[in-house]
């Protein structure tokens, strides 16, 4: 049955900022491209200073890039049932070329879209899981289930084998790691002779990062803006740029933090932020 679901309203703004990021980074890219095609060709430097500046260019560009792109990937959504066709199509090799017997329980079409990062780490985890139920020699069935409540993204994995997997296993390290990191937990549960089960569940919602500087100090809407990038060590004409205001506008927004925060220096300002 083909799924006719429409997406949220929610998920149609994010498609339509996602696009808009698209061509904002087209532009940018041509600019920084024509920018450094300029300063390279330009008469009055010679090859040391085109260098230096075409590096600081393209270094700029990357640093803008890489902010977007983190970005991008932790706002983006996908539909459940999207995200595991898309683990389906990853594990096809091994259900096409090998021995392995893979049963996929698909999970419900009305669950919550899950954060393109969710997603992403979900895939790889069962990727990861199902090797690492493969490795053990005498796995010749895996089951795997998705399921959301809601609030988090449920993952079951159980194989046929052996049954002497445990939470202290190596081929498991990896896979436990990706679920910390992303505030998650996982369960071991195995039983000789009659295979092995991980459950994992991923939270949707990753908790908020603490801001200290901002949740004490009343700051406009600009001025979390020139703080956010004094804090990643950006200077007042690249922030300047980067926001399209003046530098000494630029200055005079520094100038408010210092004294809203109580600070004496852009290192301490910084400190203050991250708290």
């Amino acid at each position: 049955m083909t799924d006719t679901t429409l997406p949220s309203p929610a998920s149609r703004q994010l498609l339509v900022e996602h696009a808009r990021t698209v061509a904002e980074q087209a532009d940018r890219h041509a600019v920084t491209l024509e920018s450094m095609l300029a300063v390279l060709r330009a008469g009055r430097l010679d090859d040391r200073a085109a260098r230096i500046l075409a590096t600081e260019i393209a270094t700029t560009a990357l640093v803008d890039l890489r902010m977007v792109t983190d970005q991008q990937r932790s706002r983006m959504l996908e539909p459940v049932v999207g995200a595991f066709a898309r683990l389906r199509t990853d594990l096809h090799p091994l259900v096409r070329y090998g021995d392995l017997d893979v049963q996929f329980v698909e999970p419900p079409t009305t669950g919550r879209a899950l954060p393109g990062e969710v997603a992403h780490a979900a895939r790889a985890i069962v990727r990861s899981a199902v090797l690492a139920f493969v490795d053990k020699g005498e796995t010749r069935r895996v089951r795997i289930q998705w399921d959301c409540d809601g609030l988090n993204l449920l993952i079951g994995i159980r194989d046929d084998g052996r049954g002497d997997l445990t939470m202290h296993d190596d081929s498991l390290r990896p896979i436990a790691e990706q679920v910390r990191s992303l505030d998650g937990t996982l369960a071991v549960d195995a039983t000789p002779g009659w295979g092995s089960s991980l459950d994992i569940r991923l939270p949707l919602d990753p908790p908020n990062e603490p801001e200290p500087l901002v949740d004490s100090v009343p700051l406009s809407l600009r001025e979390r803006d020139v703080l956010r990038l004094v804090v990643s060590g950006a200077r007042n004409r690249e922030i300047g740029r980067r926001l399209s205001i003046s530098e000494n506008t630029v200055k005079f927004h520094v100038s408010n933090l210092l004294r809203k925060a109580g600070a004496r220096s852009r290192a301490e300002l910084t400190a203050l932020a991250k708290g």
